[in-house]
């Protein structure tokens, strides 16, 4: 199959999103919220004050069930917990539109093989979880 490139984001956010069994609506605006309110971009002292929104940023999301791989028994990871593709494909694209109310977003392809190339500026990789959040 040929290269397509798909998606690509300069200033922003990559969001890898994993899509748990009994996610719905509270968990999309949970994390339509945090995405779009978290403050790690730096201001001119060096601090992280600002979210995405404010440095007229984007998203650039991308589907990954396998952040559910539960590898604490045997050797090959367990992804029971991750929701079946058709509802994990649906909340992708809703949570998609709803942050492309804000800010632009682009997308990798639900179930596709991907090669994500990206250029960290500064040390900041978080793990938003919506279950910690109830």
């Amino acid at each position: 199959m040929a290269e397509q490139e798909v998606g690509v984001i300069a200033k922003g956010l990559l969001v890898y999103l994993g899509v748990a069994r009994e996610d719905g609506e509270a968990d999309l605006a949970y994390l339509e919220k945090k995405i779009l309110g978290l403050r790690v971009f730096e201001d001119e002292h060096e601090r992280m004050q600002h979210h995405v929104v404010d440095v007229g940023g984007s998203v650039l999301l991308i589907s990954q069930f396998t952040l559910f791989g539960d590898v604490r028994r045997g050797r090959r990871p367990s992804f029971t917990e991750a929701a079946e593709p058709e509802r994990a494909d649906t909340l992708y694209r809703t949570l998609r539109e709803r942050l492309a109310q804000h800010v632009p977003v682009e997308a990798g392809v639900f179930r596709a093989h991907m090669d994500v190339r990206a250029s960290v500026d500064g040390p900041v990789t978080i793990l938003v979880d919506s279950r910690k959040a109830f």
